[in-house]
């Protein structure tokens, strides 16, 4: 221990136990209403947790630096990523490409066992791929027992550990941490969880598989199997478009590939969600006119939520690889609604573990005003008061997102003064890729960013 003597020792003990609460102890540079400020750590969700959402905040892009967050995400091999880079070589994301691969090969397999491409047949058999067969896990081999009326248990890049339940989603989940570092995701630093439970997998029997015969099964209108696109090109969530895509686009051709379904290729009509439900409608119409039996899509979960009375009452089956608003789980879909992506009753339970270990007091929850954005808030907020966080320690915010890609960016200026004023050591920030403006906002405001 160092011990200090003298009139001067004695002057510098004091004020250090004051902790310089006496302005005669500091200088004339301290600044009192800044130093109980603390630093405040950001936290992303799957719609901005991604390597293009750096290129939203522009010439700001080194404000996601030390960004962290959860996105539905199995570690992924790289036999698959390397396939995808055929398909798209510019890939720098992977989010939801292998739901959107898994959604296409399972409604490919269904339609095969089900000898038919009526969508009421397809949908039957769905959950049935997935559960209660012969193990197989790519487009040829599945196809082959497809082919000759053999129940399959489809295993994919997305869904490796278990099958849909009864709702047709998936009854577990892996999800990952990511971090941003140097403007863009730290693969060595992402951290995989599973959740969700086995038990939940459906025990249901599907119909028994029809055994093809020749070149192509008995259809009565010997029509193809065609999928339709409703996927983001444009709109708020357009910086997740890629990975889709490529995932569809690497299931279509390796299904073709092996042979096609029921003796013919599938075919596939493109269509863009636009992030609206004005555009979404306007592409389910499209694809309704244009004999779609089942719709790839929509990417968020309100645009699913908004075009899926019109799906429904065409008879079509709407199959989402990135929905995660718990509340679809209830839709009433008819039995045609289906995805691959987890529901966020089990992303929040992740979210909230990620926060709490970094041990903040106060935290504050903005999220988008739709199904996806105010749902997995509540969900964060219910998993952060199991874990003794009252009204008091959480605050909660939403905003309106924009009503088109269009329409004026938000302003964020008031929203990001309520976060300064609540001085949180903790941002949650559920949104698109409009929530880089909320980012800017807060550094406008003085809100010190931690990195």
């Amino acid at each position: 221990m160092l011990v200090t003597r003298g009139p001067r020792a004695a002057i510098l003990a004091a004020c250090a136990s004051l902790l310089l609460a006496v302005s005669a102890c500091g200088t004339t540079d301290d600044k009192p209403e800044e130093a109980d400020t603390p630093q405040v750590r950001l936290y992303g969700t799957d719609g901005n947790m991604l390597n293009s959402f750096a290129a939203e905040l522009k010439d700001r892009a080194d404000l996601v630096d030390g960004m962290k967050g959860t996105t539905p995400l199995t570690p992924l091999s790289d036999d698959f990523k390397q396939r995808l880079s055929s398909i798209d070589p510019k890939l720098t994301d992977y989010l939801y490409a292998a739901e959107s691969y898994d959604a296409v090969m399972i409604s490919a397999l269904a339609a095969q066992l089900a000898g038919s491409t009526d969508p009421a047949d397809i949908a039957k058999q769905i959950v049935g791929v997935t559960t209660n067969g012969q193990r197989c896990t790519d487009a040829a081999g599945c196809l082959a027992l497809a082919r000759d009326g053999q129940d399959i248990e489809y295993r994919g890049p997305s869904l490796n550990r278990a099958g849909f339940t009864d709702l047709g989603e998936p009854a577990t989940a892996s999800y990952a941490t990511l971090h941003f570092d140097n403007q863009k995701i730290n693969d060595a630093k992402t951290e995989f969880v599973g959740a969700g439970d086995e038990s939940g997998v459906s025990t249901k029997a599907a119909p028994k598989p029809k055994k093809q015969r020749g070149g192509r099964n008995d259809r009565s209108d010997g029509s193809p199997l065609i999928l339709g696109g409703l996927l983001p090109k444009t709109g708020d969530l357009a910086l997740a478009n890629p990975p889709l895509a490529a995932g569809v686009a690497l299931a279509i051709k390796e299904i073709n590939a092996a042979g096609g379904v029921l003796g013919d290729p599938v075919t596939w009509f493109d269509g863009d969600d636009g992030t609206n439900p004005a555009v979404a409608r306007a592409t389910v119409a499209s694809h309704v006119r244009n004999k779609v039996q089942v719709i790839i899509g929509a990417a968020a979960s309100g645009i699913s939520a908004a075009v899926l009375p019109d799906v429904v009452a065409a008879g079509k089956i709407l199959f989402s690889p990135s929905n995660t608003d718990a509340g679809l789980s209830q839709a009433d879909d008819k039995g045609l609604y289906f995805r691959t992506a987890p529901p966020d009753s089990l992303q929040g339970r992740a979210l909230a573990d990620v926060i709490l270990r970094d041990g903040p007091h106060r935290i504050v929850v903005v999220a988008r005003k739709d199904s996806y954005g105010e749902g997995l808030q509540e969900t964060v907020r219910a998993e952060l008061e199991r874990a003794g966080f009252g009204t008091d320690r959480v605050k909660l915010l939403t905003y309106e997102p924009p009503a088109d890609a269009k329409a004026p960016p938000v302003d964020f200026g008031s929203l990001a003064g309520e976060v300064k004023n609540y001085k949180p050591e903790a941002v949650l920030v559920i949104g698109f890729g409009e929530s880089a403006g909320l980012i800017r906002a807060l550094a406008d405001a003085g809100v010190p960013i931690r990195h």
